[in-house]
């Protein structure tokens, strides 16, 4: 499930990436507007297209990094992608369209909107595939894999530490496992604002090894 999860993640990637690559040399000739080549307008206008498209990437990486933890971007960060995919879109289908060619107008709107569904679509899929992992982890038996037991201090009224709360998941942690907020919250007890600091620490742990 892991290595089908990180297939899954790469093919998407690759696609959103050959999508935008397509779409430059439109963009690049809508932004030109008939300049001549090698002046300076016509070279400007080839920043546009890795302008916009940087800004989506950096986007949809944020997002997957933040789905990985379990936290929901915010409205401003959608707001971003679907302007940003938009405008894509209408710098690379502005031409079909304004000389009336339905079959340009066809191909000029598959790539855009193939990114504009992978998107959507990768994120989701990365949660589902997770949550696949974790229904996988099962013994040779058919059984669900037992948790271990959470040990809870002695005293109640005892503050338990940063660390205390890192080694308790340290200890709980196995390969098959996919380090969230809410497997935190569930093995160590600790609170749902800890829960993501804890697991940021122990996946940095985990990589480094």
């Amino acid at each position: 499930m892991e290595q089908v999860r990180r297939q899954v993640d790469r093919l998407c990637w690759s696609g959103i990436l050959l999508g935008l690559a397509f779409t430059m040399t439109n963009v690049q000739s809508f932004a030109a507007n008939g300049a001549e080549a090698w002046s300076l307008p016509w070279l400007a206008a080839w920043l546009l297209d890795p302008m916009v498209s940087l800004v989506l990437l950096a986007i949809l990486r944020a997002e997957q990094v933040t789905a990985r933890y379990g936290i929901r971007t915010g409205g401003w960060v959608r707001g971003a992608k679907w302007f940003t995919l938009a405008a894509t879109y209408v710098m690379n289908t502005w031409g079909a369209y304004a000389a009336r060619a339905a079959d340009m107008v066809v191909l000029h709107s598959v790539p855009p909107l193939v990114v504009f569904v992978a998107a959507e679509a990768v994120t989701d899929l990365r949660d589902k595939l997770t949550a696949a992992v974790r229904a996988a982890s099962v013994n040779a038996d058919g059984e669900p894999v037992a948790e271990p037991v959470v040990p809870r201090s002695p005293d109640p009224k005892r503050r338990i530490s940063f660390d205390e709360y890192l080694g308790r998941a340290r200890e709980a942690w196995r390969p098959d496992i996919t380090v969230t907020p809410a497997w935190i919250r569930e093995v160590t007890g600790c609170s749902r604002g800890l829960s993501s600091r804890l697991a940021a620490a122990l996946i940095e742990e985990v990589e480094q090894r």
